[in-house]
This record gives structure tokens, sequence and C-alpha cells, in this order.
């Protein structure tokens, strides 16, 4: 019997040593960024996404066992354990094989079959269930079962008892739900119809005549499906071949030749119709909504990590437009660290008077404030204030470029704790402008204040369970601002709160701590913070950045354990410290080769995957990772769906990906769609093979509906329809 680092071994494809000593430095309550990033050489250099996964699943496992254990205490209890039912319940592999195995056992609410029990009726049932060839005919065997003082008055009402408890009986057999199980998940299929008879044309009328295998379904169909049920429009059901179903279970029950074989036939349809089938589809519709919930999970979670990951445009004074139509247009004026210079509202939709109002104020803001990027938010009038920015820079002349960037979450910002805390002179709606300005500056610093399921790069995330969804989305937010880190001298508490190994409370001490002595002048204070213990530094050194430190090593990914390491290296490597901290040593990975790497590494002190991680900090120290991925596109000009005829060749930016395709941002106020089949000309399983939020593509129109809004997109050069 494997156990539980056997199995996640195989599981994971990993050697078992690399398992059991992430396993046990995860019981030792180190954080996945930490091992992922600072213990690679104990792992064999597993990412982030693995060491999660592999923590996930071994609590499964665990959990697993303990149930297990529950079942085996359970059933001793009852004196009814046999080494045969130990050894199966210790090698079932899922909660459901347990659950099946216990299932006999398991103290029931009052049924038919006990009823008949209390009668007496079980040894009835025994001598019909076995079919022996000496079995009389049922009816004359249920003969001697009844009599007043049995409480059965005919052979047929003893015959029915004994039916009740040969049903359960089958019912609760484990290898008979095995097999039926194995049979669901080959043949059955998720049928949705009308609630209806006069059903009215809704999103759902899709799934109106809708029939497919449960193993080729989709998740979004599953959850759309699910959806359409809760709101009283679609009337679900899983349906099987009832007759292979019947060929399954007399199989195994029934034995040809026996007077009482019809009689057990009989008793195999009752089980299968009116405790097997329901049973089994309540199982299956719950098994598909897990999977349909963990993969939307999942594509979350992989939207959101480009999200937060997008490129930041720093250095710049920037202008965030929150628009609206009867509360106007908030406008915040941030500089290039996102502190707030200027607030407004102007009204561009109040007719021409509001408009060429509201473009003279924003002008005179941005001459007053060299404003050099405008940020506008892409909710409600957000295509009239694009045309009104465009015709803003028309006239303030070069310069100035705009962004559409998702609003997804300010509203719920403006409004919360932090954001009184943070901006406490300012309107809740100009908080929002503000929000919005700063996440063209640095989406990550900004969006960590949020809420991630209030992002809005999902599908279906209001019906996911809210506990697992936020638990998947802040291991992708936390693996994030980990990767690109955090300047401890000017990060607000929430993002330092979402450092490896700070809490809420370590993280408002660090700020406090700050604001009382003045900036960090090394990583080494931080020890000084109240409640940041050796164990919290420990964790939470390396992602920390004390720009301006004594020590370039302050201000890079190289944890304070390895800086002995790196100052060998440097100088085994014919540098100094005094070049690493005026922009780094950039020929250091070609001595590095030129030298050996094991030999260096045995040299320093530390594993190579170590010393690689090592070597390409000393060599852009205090770099951002987010600075090697495509740049966000600015625009000057704003397109009108009238503008777009098939064939038109666009750059775009990916909005949103799901399992059917994805929405791509073309500079029109509404996105269009690239459906998966347009996306390759080679078969994807899934457009997230090709595309992650945030990239920049080259897309097609192919075509264009002006009255439904909707606009469909190809990325396929040999399928772009001829320009008309």
């Amino acid at each position: 019997m494997k156990t539980i680092l056997q199995r996640l071994a195989q599981e994971l494809e990993r050697p078992e040593q690399d398992i059991q000593n992430v396993v046990a430095m995860l019981d030792e309550g180190n954080t996945v960024p930490f091992i992922a990033r600072y213990r690679k050489e104990l792992h064999g250099s597993m990412d982030d996404q693995l060491i999660r996964q592999l923590a996930d699943r071994l609590q499964y496992l665990r959990n697993l066992q303990v149930r297990r254990d529950e079942v085996k205490q359970s059933i001793q209890n009852q004196g009814k354990l046999t080494v045969e039912l130990a050894t199966a319940i210790d090698a079932a592999g899922t909660l459901a094989e347990v659950e099946d195995l216990y299932r006999p056992y398991k103290q029931k609410r009052r049924t038919r079959a006990t009823m008949a029990r209390e009668k007496g009726l079980e040894p009835l049932a025994q001598l019909l269930m076995a079919q022996e060839s000496t079995c009389p005919d049922p009816l004359l065997a249920a003969a001697d079962y009844t009599g007043p003082d049995q409480g059965v008055e005919t052979p047929q009402e003893a015959l029915q008892g004994a039916n009740d408890i040969i049903a359960e009986l089958i019912s609760d057999d484990a290898d008979i739900r095995k097999s039926l199980r194995n049979l669901y998940w080959r043949q059955a299929s998720l049928v949705s119809v009308p609630a209806t008879k006069e059903p009215e044309d809704t999103v759902y009328r899709i799934y109106y005549q809708f029939s497919n295998l449960i193993s080729k379904t989709y998740g979004h169909q599953i959850l759309a499906i699910n959806r359409g049920e809760r709101e009283g429009i679609l009337k679900v059901s899983v349906e099987i071949d009832r007759k292979q179903a019947m060929v399954v279970i007399c199989r195994a029950v029934v034995r040809p030749g026996s007077a009482a074989m019809d009689f057990v036939k009989s008793a195999v349809q009752d089980a299968f119709d009116r405790l097997i089938a329901p049973s089994m589809e309540r199982e299956v519709r719950t098994e598909l909504t897990n999977r349909a919930n963990e993969g939307a999970i999942g594509q979350f979670a992989l939207n959101l990590k480009p999200l937060l990951m997008q490129p930041p445009v720093k250095g710049f004074v920037t202008m965030g437009l929150d628009p609206g139509y009867r509360m106007g247009c908030k406008v915040a004026v941030v500089d290039a660290t996102g502190k707030v210079l200027d607030t407004g509202v102007v009204y561009p939709t109040h007719g021409q008077r509001g408009l060429e109002e509201a473009i003279a104020k924003l002008a005179d803001l941005i001459k007053t404030h060299g404003v050099v990027h405008i940020a506008i938010g892409n909710g409600t009038a957000s295509r009239e204030t694009e045309q009104m920015t465009v015709e803003l820079i028309r006239r303030v002349g070069s310069g100035v470029s705009y962004m559409i960037v998702s609003e997804a979450g300010a509203s719920v910002y403006s409004v919360s704790k932090l954001a009184a805390q943070e901006l406490p002179d300012f309107d809740v709606n100009l908080r929002s402008a503000v929000s919005i300005a700063r996440r063209l500056q640095d989406p990550l610093a900004e969006l960590v204040k949020i809420d991630p399921k209030a992002v809005g790069v999902g599908q279906y995330q209001h019906d996911m369970p809210q506990a697992r969804l936020g638990e998947a989305l802040n291991g992708v937010v936390e693996d994030c601002v980990n990767a690109v880190g955090v300047d401890v001298n000017t990060a607000s508490a929430p993002l330092l709160t979402r450092v490896a190994g700070l809490t809420e409370t370590t993280a408002k001490n660090i700020v406090r701590y700050r604001e009382e002595n003045g900036p960090f002048a090394t990583r080494r204070q931080l020890l000084k913070v109240p409640k940041l213990g050796p164990k919290a530094f420990e964790q939470a050194a390396g992602f920390l950045r004390v720009p301006g430190s004594r020590s370039p090593l302050d201000d890079t990914a190289v944890h304070p354990e390895s800086y002995a390491a790196a100052e060998r290296l440097v100088v085994l490597c014919g540098y100094t410290m005094d070049q690493v901290k005026g922009g780094g040593v950039a020929g250091l990975k070609e001595r590095l080769t030129a030298y050996g790497w094991e030999r260096a590494s045995a040299a320093c002190g530390v594993g190579v995957p170590t010393l690689m991680d090592v070597a390409a900090e000393l060599m852009k120290p205090g770099r951002d990772p987010r600075e090697e991925l495509p740049t966000p596109v600015l625009r000057t000009d704003v397109l009108d769906v009238k503008d777009l005829k098939p064939g038109m060749e666009l750059k775009g930016t990916v909005r949103n990906v799901i399992d059917f395709g994805a929405f791509i941002d073309i500079g029109v106020h509404q996105d269009g769609l690239v459906h998966i089949s347009e996306i390759s000309s080679r078969y994807l399983k899934h457009p997230s093979e090709l595309l992650s939020v945030g990239d920049v593509v080259t897309v097609w129109v192919k075509e264009v509906d002006e009255k439904k809004k909707r606009i469909s997109l190809t990325m396929c050069r040999g399928k772009r329809p001829r320009e008309i």
C-alpha cells in the first residue's frame, strides 16, 4: 500500500525525497513563496504553483486517512471489522470509495428495509438473495414468515419486505456502486430542458434542448446549467441507459437457474430506480460541479496573475478618470509616487456646454501638474469619456496619452475602511478616480488593496465556493507580490501583509516603526519591529527591498542568509560590491560559465540553483521582473464600432480569458471576442494555452453586429476576411 509521500511523488512526477522535504518544510510553518524561492536545492526547483498543488493534495490525502481511521473505528465499535474490510478501507483511493465501504455499517434513518427487519424478514431476504438451487418458490417461502405474531399478514407482504431488504443490500454494496460509478462516468449524459412548457427567450436558451456525455461537458456549461436551474429556468437530470445499469447489477447478484432469480431481478430494478439512481445522480452532479468550480477557480487564478503582473507605468504624473453620467466624471491627478495632487468633477455628457467646460478644466489640470498619462475606467460612460479624452489630447498637443483600465473593484475599494484611512479628506467617489490613476502607475500595488474576487477576470465567480476561491486567489496575490518584491520604506500595510511571513499586525508595525523612526536603513533593522521575530524575518526578508541601503544586496532578492555567498561570488569573479551598487555586473554570468558553475557553487557554499538566482540579482540589482513584459498599449485616438470593417487589422490587449475564448480591448468601448477556434490554426484545449490577461496581440475584425454590440475577432491570419 502506497504512503502519502509515495502517492504525491507519483502524481506530481517528482522524486519522493523532494516531496518529503517540501512536506517537512510546510509542516514547520514555512511559506510557499519562501520554499519556492530559497529552498530550491531541497525540492528540485519546484515553482510556487506546484508547491501549492502539493499542499492542497497533501491536505486531501491526510483528510482521507483521518476518515479511513474514523470509519474503521466506527465499524470496530460495532464488532464487525474484519481483516479484509480493514484492508479494503486502507486501499480506498478516494473519500467516495471509503463512504461506499462504510455505507452498510452507517447508522441510517428508519427505512423500509429497517421496518422489514423489525418484522423478522431478514432470514427470508437472505434465503432468496442466496438463490440456491434448493430454494423454494418465493411465494411458498414467504408463507413461513406470515402470521399475527410477526405483524405480516400475507405472503405478498412478506415478499415486499424481503424485496426492500435486498434492494438496500444491493444499494449498499461497495463493488456494485464502484462499477456503476464507472459506468456513469463513461456513458451518462447531462440533460437540461426548460422548466416550463412555454419558456421565454433567455440567456439560457442554448440549454433548452441540451444533452451531452458528462465526460465531455465543459465546466462553463455545467456552471451555466446550474445557475439556470437555481433561477427556475432549467430542469436538469443525469440520464443513463437503464438496461446497461441492470446488466452491471445483475451480473453481480443474479444467479440463473434459481426459483428466486426473477424475484431478485425485480429487487435489482427497485434498488436502481428507488435508491441507486437518485444517489448516483446527486453524486455525479456534485462531482461535476466541484470539477467545474475547480476549473473556474484555476482559470480565475490564471487570469489574475498576469493582471497583477502588468508592467507599471511609473515615474509620470497621471490623471485618473472615473466616468459617469448623472454624477459626472470624477477626476484625480496623482504624482509619480501616487500622491494626490488635485481632484474634481466634470460633466462631459451634459450637453455641448458640459463637454467644453470639461475639456477646458482638464486641460488646465494637465498644464498645471504636467500630466503625461490619463487612465480611464471602463465602466458606465467610459465610451463618451474616451471620446472627450481624444479631443482633449488633440487640443493640448502631443505628449499626453491615455489607456482604458479595468475599474472592477474600484467602488469596493472607495468605500472600504482602508480607503478611508488612506484618503480621509476625499469624497468616496473621488477615491475611485485616485485608484484608477494608481492602477496605471502600479497595478500590483493598487490591486492588492481590493478583494481579488472583485477584479473581474473570471467567470461565474459568484457561484464558486467563496472560501476556496479566496484561498486560491490570495495565493496568487501572495506569489505575485513576492515575485516582484516590496520597498519596505514606501509600501502600504495591505501590500506588506501579502509578503511571505508577515501578518496584518506585523505589516502595520512596520509602517508604524518607519513613521516613528524614519526609513529603514538595512534589512537587519526589521528585527527591531515589534512582533517581527527571527522566523518571520527569515520568511520575509528576501522579499523586502531597502533601496539606498549601505549594502546593495538589501535592494535585491538575495536572502540575507546568502549574503556571504554573494560576496564571495563577487570576489571570485573579479568584481567589487561597489560595482554591484553602481548598476550591476553585467559580465558575471560569462565569467561564472568559464569558471564552472559546480566549482563556483562549492567555493561559495550554496547549491547551483541558489547560485544562479544570486548571480541574476547581482547583474541587475533592484530589477522589477514586470519590466521584461510587453508594455501596455497607450492610445491617443479612438475608434468607433462604426469604424470597424471585416478584415481590419488592430492591436489589442487581452482583458479576460475564459473557457470558450478571450475578450480583447481593441480601443473600442466594447471588447471583441476571439472564439477559441479563432485563436490558432492548431487545436487548443483551452485558450490559456496561448493567451494571458494583459497580452498585447494582433487581431483582425471578423464580424461586427452594431445592434447587439458584438465584435467577433480572429487571430488567425489565414481566416481573416477581406476588407469590405
